[in-house]
């Protein structure tokens, strides 16, 4: 069963994920991976909010692995982020690459910290 709700989840994150990134991306006319960071720092949000409510009681074990490895596993990419930083700094947009990581790493931290938050206040 537990196999089942990670499939299920990822079933709907993945073509998320690819949807949200393309959409993201072509309202930027620009080098920096933007649809990634969108769909990195949206699942960071997610999961925070999902560990806030799980933190408060609200959210079971079937939820955790329906929305959290599986919407969330498959929404979010680090391989994708590894792969567009590599390719900034290849390109000689070594600011850009630079920009992609902070950014990143920061407001994926903030989004999931801010969900959370959010998460034991509607729930706790």
């Amino acid at each position: 069963m537990n196999w089942l709700l990670v499939v299920a989840g990822a079933m709907v994150g993945a073509p998320l994920r690819f949807l949200t990134d393309r959409y993201v991306q072509s309202r930027h006319d620009t080098v920096f991976p933007w649809g990634t960071f969108t769909v990195n720092v949206v699942g960071s949000l997610i999961l925070g909010l999902l560990t806030g409510a799980v933190f408060a009681g609200a959210a079971s074990a079937h939820v955790q692995l329906l929305l959290g490895t599986g919407l969330c596993g498959a929404l979010t990419t680090y391989s994708t982020f590894s792969y567009e930083t590599l390719r900034l700094a290849a390109d000689r947009a070594r600011a850009n690459a630079v920009a992609n990581v902070v950014a990143t790493v920061a407001a994926g931290l903030a989004a999931a910290f801010a969900g959370v938050a959010a998460g034991q206040a509607i729930w706790g």
